[in-house]
């Protein structure tokens, strides 16, 4: 694993600080139960995710984060970590999203992104568009959720 560091803080980084093949292991965030509930209840009212008793006869046998907020508290780790505060533009999309094992109040998740590739548009050489392999990873470092997502950020000096 090639595991790196950031050349400037996320206040200041540009296009040319991902450097593709590094690893980044990001942040911490706690699952809370009345998180759970109260996301769910507005966004995703599912009883797995919105009543801890109707949740233990389903088929997780428990409460579970609806899948939505996993990536809403992904991207808070996203955003305070790994995406540019100052050169970030925009997002065309991500691919391949999944959930891979229930996520659920009591744990604690991280994210481990991989720089895949990083290219200067032809067309608007004051930018380029990275793409990074997203992990979000519960206290057992297993995946729970991963993407690939996109990003196009200001190159440095632009």
């Amino acid at each position: 694993m090639n595991t790196g560091y950031f050349p400037a803080p996320v206040e200041d980084r540009y296009f040319e600080d991902y450097v593709p093949g590094i690893i980044h292991r990001f942040g911490e965030i706690s699952v809370e139960q009345a998180e759970v509930i109260a996301f769910a209840s507005r966004y995703d009212p599912q009883s797995i995710h919105t009543d801890p008793e109707a949740a233990l006869n389903g088929p997780f046998n428990g409460l579970i984060a609806s899948g939505w907020m996993t990536a809403g508290l992904m991207m808070r780790l996203y955003c305070q970590h790994y995406l540019s505060a100052v050169a970030s533009l925009a997002s065309p999309g991500i691919d391949e999203l999944r959930w891979l094992r229930p996520v659920r109040p009591g744990d604690t998740l991280s994210i481990q992104v991989t720089v895949k590739d990083a290219r200067r548009s032809r067309t608007k050489p004051d930018r380029g568009i990275v793409t990074s392999y997203v992990e979000v990873m519960n206290q057992a470092d297993e995946p729970v959720m991963t993407f690939t997502a996109m990003n196009m950020l200001l190159c440095r000096g632009a």
